[in-house]
């Protein structure tokens, strides 16, 4: 017999007032996954995580956590569950040790066990020189890297992540997955985090795609790509003018139009009659191949982000006279 889940989530809807935060959202997170809720801000991530750590609580529907019903035994749910908020949630007049010990006494760790695993968990995400620091003398990343560390003092089997790297620079976001990685392989935990951030979850095992409440798609990111994926244009035109060709000539492939102009591609044929078509009035050209991004995408009709994702395989940049351009 297969192991239960570590999360079932069966027909949970949450409204505030008028708004429909979660609409009958359904689906399951397999023990030992390291699980993504990707959409953009507002699409009900939060408030999805917030019913699942026994702080909001469901209009209907189910939800369990290691088979705690999450409504009904809140307490118990909250035993094996770990939480990195979105908002900081450290006591900055504390030491880092004391944030631990703290949370240790609170969840009943005996001393003696509370002390080893403070020490072994400063030791995981390199804050052992800091334990007797202040917490306000930290830098955010740290102050992230803490928070992971006190999510686990209690031995929780099911980490929760609510946009953990919002704020943080490249450097320290890299750093933070990287222990959340570490700790996987180490306790065997279940991890679920929600985020905007597309590189984030390319690693994931699997990935729900959620927008306005509504689940949208769940499988690994390959099979997402390979099922929804579309190569993308993206071009910037020399004027007005060929803006206005452009739109005209496309009108079924242009999926976003501002200074940046988004066509939806199906090849290298497409890409060569739209240069051979207009060529060096467009200033700028980049092939985008399928992404997480061209998923949401397909899936909503608009950009999981305002910015542009970045196109990886072609990039031309044209000069102002002649023939010139550069890759």
């Amino acid at each position: 017999m297969s192991e239960a889940p570590a999360v079932t989530i069966e027909a949970i809807t949450k409204r505030y007032g008028r708004t429909l935060a979660l609409d009958a959202v359904s689906f399951e997170v397999r023990r030992g996954e390291l699980f993504a809720l990707l959409g953009p801000n507002g699409a009900g991530k939060t408030t999805l995580l917030h019913i699942l750590c026994t702080i909001l609580r469901a209009d209907s529907g189910v939800a369990t956590t290691n088979g705690v019903d999450v409504a009904k035994d809140p307490l118990g749910a909250r035993r094996n569950i770990g939480v990195v908020f979105q908002e900081p949630s450290l006591d900055d007049r504390l030491t880092v040790w004391e944030n631990l010990n703290f949370h240790g006494l609170v969840y009943g760790v005996p001393a003696a066990i509370r002390s080893k695993r403070i020490d072994d968990m400063l030791a995981i995400v390199e804050l052992s020189d800091w334990r007797d620091k202040l917490v306000r003398t930290l830098s955010s990343g740290m102050k992230r890297r803490l928070e992971i560390a006190r999510a686990l003092v209690h031995e929780s089997r099911l980490l929760f992540l609510d946009e953990p790297t919002v704020g943080l620079d490249a450097q320290s976001r890299d750093r933070m997955w990287r222990y959340i990685h570490r700790l996987r392989e180490e306790r065997g935990l279940t991890v679920v985090v929600t985020t905007h951030y597309i590189e984030e979850v390319e690693n994931c095992d699997r990935v729900c795609v959620i927008d306005h409440g509504k689940v949208l798609a769940i499988d690994s990111p390959q099979t997402l790509k390979a099922q929804h994926g579309q190569q993308l244009l993206r071009l910037v035109p020399r004027d007005d003018a060929t803006r206005a060709e452009i739109l005209a000539a496309y009108p079924d492939r242009i999926v976003r139009d501002r200074d940046e102009l988004v066509l939806k591609s199906d090849g290298d044929a497409f890409v060569e009659s739209l240069f051979g078509k207009f060529g060096l009035r467009i200033r700028r050209l980049a092939v985008e191949d399928p992404s997480l991004e061209s998923v949401f995408l397909t899936l909503t009709g608009r950009e999981l982000r305002d910015q542009a994702a970045s196109a990886r395989d072609l990039t031309y940049e044209f000069g102002k006279r002649g023939g010139e351009h550069t890759k």
